[in-house]
């Protein structure tokens, strides 16, 4: 197995990471990436095997374990009871118990809302031009998911806020001073939310987390650790991609000028394109819990790997031309929203907001264009924007 050397904090690799993954597909099924100190994979065919194969997961093998330190008890304690860290049995019965509430019924009943709540933000954007992730990218999300909840529209400036500290602990950028941000935020997250599931408890209402409070199987319920995980899970996780794959979205359209593609009858093909060609989340890391050979490369016991998503994304083996954008191409399954038991939860209602979003964007600004060359923020293993200033 080869070893590739590159800083995620390498400004230049903060811009255009797709050439390192490309040096990493050519080099192997997998290659060892120094930084992370993990075999890594580029390939489409590697990816998808990887995220399916129930011989590898999230959850850390005890060997592999270590104390949480003190300062960090706060972010740990939701992570040990979130979905995306667990594997079977307890991921199998918090996935059942989940979807059971949040199904596609009560997704799709927000599209009314959804399309109000765009047409707002854009009536509220500054005349001539503005920073697109700022007032529509950001507050869109949020305010779905807070009403999607039954959470006051007015506090999700603080769920915003604490979703942003909290994303930091998976950032390389990650140092003591954001640690402590994110710590302090979880803290901020669970107290609010503890209170919150008491007054659904007294008084439930037609929402997703009432119906997470209610929803059982075979006699069990979702705990109080468990509900307040998955909340702050349906927020982060959910919050984080759809702001970045609107600004990556928008800004590769007005670069490509491909804004008409967004009609009735080409705009999944051109959301799946988008999704494909720049999507929000970049490596995705699984444990192997038994050896595990791809393409003749074995995975030992043990082995922690990187799954990079959207180097698989581009993988020429599977896609002409990968680095084109072309929402004409044939839609095939991309992994930005990964694949397997693993596979986000919340795709259908990240898709339907941007299904939404988008061809509304473009239909009430039309003469929007860039202000600026945007640039990508320093968020890895995210990729999204620092800011969109557009003039319209």
């Amino acid at each position: 197995m080869q070893t590739l050397t590159q800083s995620p904090l390498d400004a230049e690799f903060v811009q255009n990471p797709y050439p390192f993954y490309d040096r990493v597909r050519a080099a192997g099924p997998f290659v060892h990436w120094s930084h992370y100190k993990m075999p890594v994979t580029a390939r489409a065919v590697v990816v998808g095997a990887a995220l399916r194969d129930r011989r590898l997961g999230r959850e850390i093998p005890a060997e592999h374990a270590h104390p949480t330190p003190p300062h960090l008890e706060a972010f740990y304690a939701l992570e040990r009871h979130s979905m995306l860290e667990l594997e079977a049995p307890h991921h199998t019965r918090l996935r059942r118990l989940v979807v059971r509430a949040f199904t596609s019924g009560r997704i799709a009943a927000l599209a009314p809302d959804i399309t109000a709540l765009c047409h707002r933000l854009i009536d509220d954007m500054p005349d001539g031009g503005g920073d697109l992730l700022k007032h529509f990218a950001k507050p869109l999300p949020v305010i779905v998911i807070a009403r999607l909840l039954g959470v006051p529209e007015t506090d999700a400036p603080d769920l915003l806020a604490w979703s942003n500290a909290m994303v930091q602990m998976y950032q390389a950028r990650r140092n003591d001073v954001l640690e402590a941000e994110a710590t302090q935020a979880a803290q901020a997250f669970t107290d609010y939310l503890s209170a919150l599931i008491e007054t659904r408890r007294k008084a439930p209402g037609d929402d997703l987390l009432s119906g997470l409070i209610a929803v059982q199987e075979d006699g069990t319920h979702l705990s109080r650790d468990e509900l307040i995980a998955t909340v702050v899970l349906l927020l982060n996780a959910g919050h984080e991609a759809t702001v970045h794959t609107i600004g990556n979205g928008v800004k590769t359209l007005l670069e490509q000028r491909d804004a008409p593609l967004l009609g009735e009858d080409r705009v999944d093909g051109t959301l799946e394109e988008i999704l494909r060609f720049d999507p929000p989340l970049h490596l995705f890391t699984r444990w192997a819990y038994e050896d595990v050979s791809f393409q003749g490369e074995v995975i030992k016991a043990g082995t922690q790997i990187g799954l990079l998503l959207a180097g698989a994304n581009r993988d020429p083996d599977t896609w002409d031309r990968p680095n084109t954008f072309n929402p004409t191409r044939p839609v095939k399954t991309n992994f930005s929203f990964g694949a397997g038991t693993h596979f986000c939860i919340g795709a259908p209602l990240a898709r339907l907001e941007m299904r939404i979003a988008l061809p509304i964007l473009f239909a009430r600004l039309p003469a929007m264009r860039l202000a600026q060359p945007p640039l990508y923020g320093d968020l890895y293993h995210f990729h999204g924007l620092e800011a969109l200033n557009l003039r319209y």
